[in-house]
């Protein structure tokens, strides 16, 4: 399974990336935009940053289909490797996304609100789909709905995988996990509550405040 960083803040990136085994970074114009800097600067810094082995991930902002076009070219055409248009399952955007696969780019199918608009870009040959978890749920079963996904991708020998995206808790990450996705894009403090357990600290304070009674130090040796 790939885990993917969903943030545009180089300084997160390095922390997650020194702690965990990070598959790549993702982003979109939301994001970018966040960051207060422009984006051809945002841009640079992760394309500077990442190795070769991580997967990058930028949106397209035009809507049209030619637009959308140039800008995935651009995109893929950042870096020799592991780069890949984000493009929205919109009319213009599935057009796109069957032209940019014929072209050979690497595509990820986003802002995904439904299994059946996931599949349908899919069958276009997204390597990637995107579904937006919690922002589902405002429509229904976000969680069920991904699981829906794998499932169809499953049963009808379809390739392009699932990269869950739009988490808003630990549990939405653990159980799309547990029914075996393959990746996840993750934000930042949602991943903070993935790695700082608060039961963690306190059992390693207990430890450490237990050999420092018994033998005056807080160290091994």
């Amino acid at each position: 399974m790939e885990f993917v960083l969903d943030t545009a803040d180089i300084s997160a990136i390095k922390e997650y990336d020194e702690l965990l085994n990070l598959a790549g970074v993702t982003t979109n114009p939301t994001i970018i935009t966040k960051s207060g800097k422009k984006p051809e600067e945002v841009i640079k810094e992760l394309v500077d940053y990442l190795r070769l082995d991580q997967k990058l991930f930028i949106q397209s902002v035009s809507t049209d289909f030619d637009g959308i076009m140039e800008e995935a070219r651009y995109i893929c055409g950042l870096r020799p490797e592991n780069t890949y248009v984000k493009i929205p399952v919109t009319r213009e955007g599935l057009k796109a996304i069957k032209a940019a696969k014929a072209e050979g780019l690497n595509v990820l199918a986003t802002a995904i609100y439904s299994a059946d608009e996931a599949f349908l870009a899919a069958l276009n040959g997204a390597d990637y789909l995107a579904p937006y978890v919690n922002r589902m749920c405002n429509y229904g079963d976000g969680v069920g709905q991904t699981i829906d996904l794998i499932n169809m991708l499953a049963a009808q020998g379809v390739e392009s995988k699932v990269i869950a995206a739009s988490f808003k808790s630990v549990e939405q990450v653990h159980e799309l996990i547990a029914a075996g996705i393959q990746a996840v894009t993750v934000q930042p403090d949602v991943v903070k509550q993935m790695v700082d357990h608060p039961g963690t600290e306190i059992a390693v304070d207990e430890f450490t405040e237990n050999w420092n009674k018994a033998y005056g130090r807080k160290t091994l040796r």
